[in-house]
C-alpha cells in the first residue's frame, strides 16, 4: 500500500511539473531575446525582441530598420508580406506552433524615429 501511495504521489508531482505549451512558448521566446538580441538579420534589419502574447496566442517579432530600409513604404516594395509568409509556410521549426494555431505578427520600427511603425504583418492559421 505504501508503494501505491508513493507512485501516486510521484505521478502527481511529474503531472504538475508539465509545462503547457503557452507557457514553453513564453518561456522560449524571453531566452531567445535574452540569448540572441538584438541581431542583425539582414543589411538595414535588426531583430529587437520576440515575445508570446497569451492572450492572443501570437509570437510577435520586433524588428528596427535602419539605413537606407529605414523609410516609409520601404518594405511594401519589396514584397516583405509575402516573403515572411512564404517563409512561415516553409518552417518546420514553427511546427508545434502552427499545428496549435498560433498567429505570427512581424512589426517593423524606423530607427530613426523608434515610435514609428514602417510595416506589420499578422498571420493567422489561414495564412499559413
Amino acid at each position: 500500500m505504501k508503494k501505491v501511495f508513493v507512485f501516486a504521489c510521484l505521478a502527481l508531482l511529474f503531472a504538475a511539473c508539465q509545462e503547457s505549451l503557452e507557457d514553453r512558448c513564453a518561456r522560449e521566446a524571453k531566452a531567445y531575446t535574452a540569448k540572441n538580441c538584438p541581431a542583425k538579420m539582414e543589411e538595414n534589419i535588426i531583430l529587437d525582441s520576440l515575445t508570446f502574447e497569451k492572450a492572443t496566442h501570437t509570437l510577435h517579432y520586433y524588428y528596427r530598420l535602419t539605413g537606407i530600409a529605414d523609410k516609409e513604404g520601404a518594405l511594401d516594395s519589396t514584397g516583405a508580406r509575402k516573403a515572411l509568409q512564404d517563409g512561415l509556410k516553409n518552417t518546420t521549426a514553427m511546427k508545434t506552433y502552427k499545428d496549435n494555431g498560433y498567429n505570427f505578427t512581424y512589426t517593423y520600427f524606423s530607427s530613426k524615429d523608434p515610435k514609428k511603425v514602417l510595416f506589420e504583418a499578422t498571420f493567422t492559421k489561414k495564412d499559413y
